[in-house]
């Protein structure tokens, strides 16, 4: 026989077909239309509603601190803040950490407030602190185990660093981990220090 014989389909059998191809279809619409719009809002922002760009007013964003008390960045308006979102397994974040730390105790009495945001599982404090310690990491370290600060800076992955000035203006993102010798946060540091 040169060709397949063609299956008999019932009415029940084509509809059931036609309709899950219109549901898939409608499904994978409506999936474009909310991307769009979410596309269309975040890019229609602007600095008022927290947007992530560079010069965007870095949105609200509150946690806990290794002691339990409630940390916030409005807290931290009117200083400069650098804000590293990372987690204890993560090795890039590791690597980066003398740097950050240098930078910590380089520019902390001119003003700036150096963070850790730990992304690190609930539950998970006294390991974060332990870490914390080992690595030499002075500065303050806030946990983030539902990830909020991901979802409102709308990063994937860690380690990721911003700058926010002394207005909450964002002035300098950086995903993944700084290279060692790598000066480009310092100068957005000096800059938004007026230093």
């Amino acid at each position: 026989m040169l060709f397949p014989r063609q299956s008999k389909r019932t009415p029940a059998q084509s509809r059931r077909s036609t309709c899950w191809s219109h549901t898939a279809r409608r499904t994978v619409h409506r999936v474009f239309a909310l991307l769009l719009s979410v596309f269309v809002v975040s890019c229609s922002a602007g600095k008022e509603s927290g947007s992530t760009a560079m010069g965007g007013i870095a949105p609200v964003f509150s946690a806990r601190g290794l002691g339990g008390d409630t940390v916030s960045l409005a807290a931290l308006r009117g200083k400069v803040v650098v804000l590293n979102e990372w987690a204890t397994w993560c090795e890039p974040c590791r690597d980066e950490l003398p740097q950050l730390q240098a930078l910590h105790l380089q520019y902390a009495s001119k003003g700036l407030v150096m963070i850790g945001v730990s992304v690190d599982a609930a539950g998970s404090g006294a390991d974060v602190r332990d870490f914390a310690r080992e690595h030499g990491m002075t500065y303050p370290i806030w946990l983030d185990p539902d990830k909020e600060f991901a979802l409102k800076f709308l990063t994937m992955g860690v380690p990721v660093t911003f700058l926010v000035d002394r207005t909450g203006t964002i002035r300098f993102r950086k995903i993944g981990a700084l290279a060692i010798g790598d000066t480009t946060l310092a100068s957005a540091i000096r800059a938004a220090l007026g230093s």
